[in-house]
């Protein structure tokens, strides 16, 4: 808004310099940009702000907005203007009389005529061209005018004329690009470099520098045989910077189209432009940067003239440029070409190898790698042909660096190099030390195929080129052996085949050395899997199915480019031609020869019997699983369960030893001995094996798995049970990751190998997509005779539709019996508007949108939620979710996501729509099952496919099975898929009933187990239904997320176990129930290489779009979220619960704060929408504004009425205000200062009434038979909780920050998870423990009960802390709400008799049916922004960070770093100094109120001050003759600070804090 005035003072300059007629005096060089002219990333920078700026906030939108009401949105939309239709109008009426114009100005233009008459015609031609089109030139006038101006630039007695004339090219050239043509005959770049050559007037010299780089554009060769690019860097130091630029973009254009026969002359230009690479100027380097990338390029086949361009200091100019910080300051690709200019250099001349070693290359290339973010470098083979790709250039160049076998090539190069690195083995050896650790990290990373192969190309050289004694020491500190193990489970030939080798020349130097260590990491049964896979029984080594030779020659796709091969990826020399980069240059037998070859030459054969290759440690923990699998399956006998428990124990203390111990266990031996399977078989009691629990048996299950969980957790979360100093959770969990990564191969598929195109799916419902189809054809079963055929023609697909819906489209075609009165009814309903499917709850609502709630009943008991009032529909559970959803978005914008939803497809509407009904015509017809038509089980070459995916993801996931991991999509779309379909019977929808969060315990169950709601977390019924559980990285994906769960459960299962042990008398004091947990961080569990994957996938934008993901992502993201990084894990979930969003792109820094900020969100991601609200009525605002915004997918800015701000700050405080008012006692929501059991009371602060909760926010227990208490309606608790739900659901969707302390267990109900006993001490630590203790009195009240049956001398001890249960008259209220009547019996206190059933209803009261109403009213207004389902990614800790954002405290350095200092301050200025200090020396009060001062919200975003968008900024303030007496103020929107000078930090300090506590509460302007 203060900007508005400059803004309208430089509309006179919009017009580039060189349009703009002007004098010779006032010549200024062209500023129009030239296409040559390469792409800078703009830094961040703060725009310039005025002292007239908002106190408080400044606006983020421009103009004036209509209000809709007095407290309601305002849309922000504006009219198109009609300028530019004006202006075209105005030119065509213009170009018919520029032809008669510039008829007469070449009649003046005559050489014959006098200077006076040329002077003026040509002021009058520039003038007419500066303002002119196209349509004002012929080609005849261009042709005419060109052979005139030329003459006229040659005239020796005129500056002005010379200046005029030049000038008059260059417009000619903007108007009628043809005219360079005509200027080229006309010998026009010969007179212009003559003119720069011979430099009389400096004016005259920067306009032919303008004219050349107009014309190079369209005549680059004719420029470079004129010799325009000496003429232009002769004297390029002696002009302005601008006008260098100008004549290095004429540089630039004729380098791109430099001819393959490059003239000798181009030399002499590199040393200039090799001193331009110091210049200051950015786009000046960046130009000068490619002009010599270009020049290498079309010299590369050349050694002589690569040698020239060395020794003219190319090399020490480039790599002075990469090592002085060029990542942050050229673009990305300029920095990539460079590095790659030195890979040809180095490729085909032994000077640049030689100098390349001797400045120390390798070190550079090492801080690329480490300090390069990995997870942006691996994209897309196209990227990666495009040299686009900074990892793949620095492989390319460390390939050349490594010459390969000489007696390969026969090349005399080649032993040049290989003779140097004979004679200088200190710098190989620097290398190897170097690279080689980073090269085995970037491989372990989760890298492409590409960049697999590239790594490991340059250890296999590094390895041939080293000596024994050398290698020895390059391989002292990398585990090789496991690498190389990890290796082997790929399938490429490429990679295995490298591997081999490897693993050859190691054992030809160093066989004493690792051939024990290749026994132990399973590399021999590697090799021997090779050659005989069905004879070997190893399962770390079968889990792809053996490598893939190629089947042809040449592999190409069916796209519009042939994908390089391995083979050639990495050629840094000339490049090859299609044809021959199309062949393959390994043998079809290389591999399984190689590996033969090494299993004769070094692996005696008695090593290849079951026993003899077999480790210590391997036998050791074979004879421990083998223990335990035998344990399991042994009924008990005799033995009691104590007895056989101890002998679990005894066994996993033994096994834990071996993993734990000073001798370290490989992955194979952890995978091949058994251990792993027998532990996940332990901890599921069996249920790893099947898919089902019967109902029965539920109860003893839970009993057992929470057993031998307790035991699990003693022994490995317990830090006095071994010797260790880690954790031997920790050590198994590093065990777990490291088997993963080097077992796991799930693929990284891309789609962005063609075009988005409209095609026409005829399957499932016939629609159109922007994407392509699949053709298939479906063909019946043979031998199937009660199906009819449907193999005529192949037919488009949609290749993201459910298997389910295609089903559903073949089901009445194939079968002969027609279901004519179903048919009849899908048809009735199909044409039912999909509206109806969903009325509004709200008859009265004129949006036709539900407000959220209907009348009562007379007992208040039947409150209607939306989702409530669904159920009168009667439409499937899955429908009813499908109304909720579609009906909050835009057509094509749906998102799901939950176990059985694999891919957050954007798929039709219609198509769900079409599923959901023909499962209800089904349920309506269920009366006659004659009729209804049995399911279809689909096949796709052999195997069964999964109904739970896409057709895209089960075609993936069968090439899997075939192809490499690098699966490219034009493969996918070129061949026909065939189908085959058989008759299948419909399922007991009770056979697949298996423990879930949800599992219910009945009162039957154990009294010790009864509060297990927690393990079902612990233990997934089913991991994914895509993964084969024949493979261990099933076995490792089950295993971590038990574990994991476990470590979240910690305190639940160590408690657990202490209650048995109180009860079972093995503790005698009730104060030993107390547990100190030790947990292993939860970034443990991430695993890097999954993480990166994810990151790549992530960024291919169609699959997003369109649900493409491959099966694994969506499937180990729900199952395994833990896997995952948490900024990895927002990524996601923003996709999977909003769609992809169009993200403006920043440069990229290297920035490794590692935090996200959702406040960064681009002003083009979500639509705006204004709203006004009332200060007075905040709830009620915020209420009208759920109303019309809560289901639109819209970026809600705030703006208080009588107040002019608006944008991110009044924003930011109106959510915060919201935050503050539910926190308000009085409203009923929450268990406040009526809970007597609370370890600090709540109270109030100040006068506010916010409730401040020490344990945080949990919901208040409201009784079923109760409609209102203490003068507050349950109603109206209801609609509070839904509205809460719709604010914390639209703060989520729109990046906002709440000041909401919901405590951990609320969190657990938004999560869904179930809560018990355990959880209480999470809001009320006293009740929470005093309810733990009856727990524990119960279980020995039961055992004792149990043994005085055996022994009636035995005495019940009934006491609670030397006191008697009923002497501590508890009657049965709820405690804390002693209106709350617990039971309807006869009981009036507690007693020891009736304990049990005491403590039952209160954990019932407080953590479920007391609050259960309550937390469905606020999930049932969160869905109505999203679903809440996708939040289950998150823990509870990373969901309150996600929604409240960071309270941490700052240091002096950190504030240094994420603050920038502007317009006369510096971070060195006294009164920064002061203000540093003062803000380190808050109180945590202080800080709220200084960033809620600052940006409008009392905590920061996700990632601290460093993910803070904009940044935080303080510039000086400028006040008049005292700025003592003036105070600070800020623009919130900006995130901006003016701070006055003041004259000490105690006055500064006293201002500062004044303001904070005046200026809250409005905005206005300064």
């Amino acid at each position: 808004m203060g900007n508005r005035g400059q803004k309208r003072s430089e509309m006179g300059d919009e017009l580039p310099a060189d349009k703009r007629p002007c004098s010779s005096l006032e010549f200024r060089p062209s500023s129009s940009n030239s296409s040559a002219q390469t792409q800078v990333h703009s830094t961040n920078s703060t725009p310039q702000t005025h002292e007239a700026d908002m106190d408080a906030s400044s606006s983020d939108s421009d103009g004036e907005q209509d209000k809709d009401s007095p407290y309601g949105s305002c849309d922000s939309d504006d009219a198109e203007p009609r300028r530019h239709i004006m202006l075209r109008d105005y030119q065509r009426r213009r170009s018919s009389s520029d032809h008669g114009k510039l008829s007469g100005i070449l009649a003046n233009l005559n050489v014959d005529n006098e200077p006076s008459g040329q002077l003026a015609a040509l002021t009058e031609l520039c003038e007419l061209l500066s303002f002119g089109t196209e349509d004002s030139v012929s080609g005849s006038v261009a042709d005419s005018l060109s052979s005139l101006l030329v003459k006229l630039a040659k005239h020796e007695n005129s500056a002005e004329i010379i200046l005029l004339s030049i000038r008059a090219i260059t417009y000619l050239c903007d108007v009628f690009p043809r005219s360079s043509n005509y200027l080229v005959g006309h010998e026009a770049v010969a007179a212009l470099c003559q003119r720069l050559l011979a430099i009389e007037y400096l004016d005259v010299a920067e306009q032919c520098l303008q004219a050349l780089e107009k014309i190079s554009r369209e005549q680059p060769l004719a420029c470079l045989e004129a010799g325009a690019i000496m003429a232009v860097l002769n004297f390029i130091h002696f002009f302005l910077p601008s006008v260098q630029r100008v004549a290095l973009s004429t540089v630039v254009n004729i380098c791109k189209k430099l001819p393959s026969d490059t003239p000798s002359n181009l030399m002499e230009a590199v040393p200039i432009l090799c001193g331009l690479l110091q210049h200051e100027d950015q786009q000046l380097v960046e130009s000068a940067a490619i002009c010599l990338i270009k020049i290498a390029e079309r010299m590369s086949h050349s050694s002589d003239m690569l040698d020239e361009l060395c020794e003219n200091g190319l090399i020490n100019e480039v790599t002075n440029l990469i090592n002085s910080n060029g990542r942050t300051t050229l673009s990305q690709p300029i920095y990539n070409g460079l590095i790659g200019l030195l890979g040809k250099l180095s490729s085909g001349s032994c000077v640049a190898f030689k100098r390349l070693y001797e400045l120390n290359i390798s070190g550079m290339l090492k801080d690329i790698l480490s300090t390069y973010d990995l997870l942006h470098g691996i994209s897309s083979p196209h990227l990666v042909l495009g040299n686009c790709n900074q990892v793949h250039e620095v492989l390319k160049l460390l390939n050349e660096m490594l010459p390969p076998s000489a007696r390969d090539q026969g090349n005399q190069q080649i032993l040049e190099k290989e003779s140097f690195l004979v004679s200088r083995p200190d710098l190989l050896q620097k290398l190897g030390m170097d690279i080689l650790p980073i090269l085995i990290q970037v491989v372990n990373s989760g890298a492409n195929i590409y960049i697999c192969y590239g790594c490991l190309s340059v250890v296999s050289k590094l390895v041939y080129l080293s000596k024994s004694d050398m290698l020895a020491d390059l391989l002292k500190s990398a585990n090789i052996s496991s690498f190389l193990a990890g290796i082997f489970t790929r399938k490429d030939h490429h990679i295995l085949l490298l591997a081999l080798q490897i693993a050859e020349m190691i054992l030809q130097k160093l066989s004493d050395v690792y051939l024990n260590s290749f026994i132990k990491e399973g590399l021999f049964f590697a090799i021997d899997a090779l050659l005989t896979p069905e004879k070997c029984s190893q399962s770390m080594f079968l889990v792809n199915g053996g490598f893939h030779l190629p089947s042809d020659s040449s592999q190409k796709s069916s796209g519009r480019e042939v994908l390089k091969c391995l083979c050639y990826a990495f050629n840094a020399g000339p490049s090859h031609s299609a044809s021959e980069t199309g062949n393959c240059k390994i043998e079809k037998d290389s591999v399984c020869n190689l590996a033969k070859q090494i299993k004769t030459n070094y692996f005696a054969p008695d090593l290849f019997d079951s026993q003899k290759g077999v480790t210590d440690i391997l036998q050791n923990l074979k004879e421990l699983s083998h223990a335990l699998s035998d344990l399991m399956s042994m009924p008990i006998n005799g033995d009691t369960p104590d007895q056989n428990q101890e002998k679990f124990s005894s066994i996993l203390r033994q096994i834990m030893e071996k993993i734990t111990g000073r001798e370290p266990v490989s992955t194979f031996e952890f995978i091949e001995s058994g251990i792993l399977k027998s532990l996940v078989n332990y901890l599921s009691n069996g249920l790893y094996h099947g898919d089902k629990v019967e109902l029965n048996g539920v109860n003893s299950h839970l009993c057992v798995l929470g057993k031998r969980f307790e035991v699990f957790a003693r022994l490995l979360l317990s830090s006095t049970d071994f010797l260790i100093e880690d954790l031997p959770l920790l050590v198994i969990i590093q065990k777990l990751q490291s088997a993963l990564s080097s077992l796991e191969n799930f693929p990284v598929v891309l789609s962005h190998d063609f075009k988005q195109r409209h095609s026409y799916a005829t399957v499932p419902n016939g629609h159109t997509t922007t994407y392509p189809c699949f053709r298939v054809r479906f063909i019946r079963e043979e031998g199937e005779t009660c199906l009819c055929d449907y193999s005529e023609h192949a037919v488009t697909v949609d290749p993201f539709s459910s298997l389910d819906a295609i089903e559903n489209f073949l089901r009445p075609k194939v079968f002969e019996k027609k279901m004519e009165h179903v048919e009849t009814e899908a048809q009735t309903l199909e044409q039912m508007d999909y509206q109806s499917l969903h009325l509004p709850v709200n008859a009265n609502s004129s949006q036709g949108e539900s407000s959220g709630f209907v009348e009562t009943n007379n007992d208040g008991t039947s409150i209607n939620l939306p989702e409530m009032q669904e159920e009168e529909v009667k439409l499937p559970e899955s429908a009813s979710e499908q109304v909720v959803h579609l009906s909050q978005t835009d057509h094509g914008q749906t998102m799901t996501l939950d176990e059985t939803d694999v891919g957050f497809a954007v798929q039709e509407q219609k198509f769900p729509a079409e599923s959901d009904v023909n499962a209800e015509v089904q349920s309506f017809s269920s009366g006659d099952n004659e009729d209804v038509s049995p399911g279809l089980t689909l096949f796709l070459e052999g195997h069964k496919l999964d109904q739970t995916l896409t057709l895209y993801q089960a075609i993936v996931q069968q090439q899997i099975r075939s192809e490499t991991e690098m699966i490219t999509g034009a493969k996918l779309w070129s061949r026909v898929y065939t189908i085959t379909y058989r008759k299948s019977k419909h399922s007991d929808p009770q056979k697949n009933k298996c423990l879930s969060q949800n599992s219910s315990v009945s009162a039957e169950v154990d009294p010790l187990v009864q509060n297990t709601a927690f393990l079902p977390r612990m233990l997934p019924c089913k991991l994914a239904s895509g993964f084969d559980k024949s493979s261990p990285v099933y076995d490792i994906l089950f295993l971590l997320r038990s574990l994991e769960g476990m470590n979240r459960c910690s305190f639940h299962l160590l408690s657990c176990e202490r209650i048995h042990a109180f009860a079972e008398g093995r503790l005698d004091s009730l104060d030993n129930l107390k547990v100190l947990v030790h947990s292993v961080p939860q970034n443990e569990f991430v695993s890097s290489k999954l993480t990166e994957k994810l990151e790549q996938q992530m960024r291919d934008s169609f699959a997003m779009s369109t649900g493409g993901l491959p099966f694994w992502c969506n499937q180990l993201m729900v199952s395994c979220p833990f896997l995952f990084s948490f900024d990895t894990r927002c990524k996601y979930f923003r996709l999977a619960a909003f769609g992809p969003r169009k993200v403006q792109p920043r440069p990229m820094l290297n920035n490794n704060s590692g935090g996200s900020s959702d406040r960064q969100l681009s002003p083009g991601s979500l639509p705006r929408k204004k709203f006004l609200v009332s200060r007075d009525q905040i709830l009620e605002s915020a209420a009208r504004m759920m109303d019309l915004h809560a289901r639109s997918k819209v970026l809600l800015e705030v703006e208080y009425n009588e107040e002019v701000g608006t944008g991110l700050g009044p924003t930011l405080e109106f959510y915060t205000l919201v935050s503050h008012e539910f926190q308000k006692s009085g409203l009923g929501m929450w268990r406040d200062d009526h809970s007597s059991f609370s370890m600090m009371k709540a109270y109030c602060v100040g006068n506010s009434g916010i409730l401040i909760t020490p344990f945080g926010l949990f919901p208040r227990p409201w009784s079923p038979t109760s409609n209102a208490c203490d003068g507050i309606e349950f109603p109206e608790v209801l609609k509070k909780n839904f509205l809460l739900g719709q604010i914390v659901a639209k703060a989520i969707q729109n990046g906002r920050i709440l000041d909401l302390p919901f405590s951990k267990a609320f969190y657990k109900l938004i999560l869904g998870q179930d809560l018990s006993l355990y959880d209480i001490q999470l809001f009320d630590p006293e009740l929470g423990r005093t309810l733990l203790e009856f727990q524990a009195l119960v279980g020995r009240k039961k055992i004792l009960e149990s043994m005085c049956e055996e022994n009636s001398t035995l005495q019940l001890d009934s006491s609670f802390r030397n006191t008697r249960i009923e002497d501590l008259c508890l009657d049965f209220a709820l405690p804390g709400y002693p209106d709350y009547v617990l039971s309807d019996h006869d009981y009036h206190t507690v007693s020891f008799s009736n304990l049990e059933e005491y403590v039952k209803l209160v954990v019932d009261v407080t953590i479920k049916s007391g609050v259960s109403r309550q937390v469905d009213a606020f999930k049932s207004g969160f869905n109505q922004v999203f679903p809440i389902e996708h939040l289950q990614i998150f823990t509870e800790e990373e969901l309150e960070h996600l929604l409240c954002g960071e309270h941490d405290s700052w240091t002096i350095n950190e504030l240094l770093d994420h603050i920038k200092f502007d317009h006369g301050y510096t971070a060195s200025s006294p009164p920064i100094i002061s203000l540093l200090e003062i803000i380190e020396e808050f109180t945590p009060e202080q800080r709220r109120a200084f960033l809620q001062f600052v940006t409008g919200a009392p905590r920061l975003p996700p990632g601290g001050l460093a993910s803070l968008h904009p940044k935080l900024t303080i510039v000086r303030k400028h006040s008049g003759n005292c700025a003592d007496a003036d105070l600070p103020s800020v623009m919130t929107c900006a995130n901006y600070l003016k701070l006055p000078p003041y004259s000490s930090k105690e006055r500064m300090k006293e201002k500062l804090l004044y303001a904070i506590s005046e200026g809250q509460g409005s905005f206005h302007l300064s």
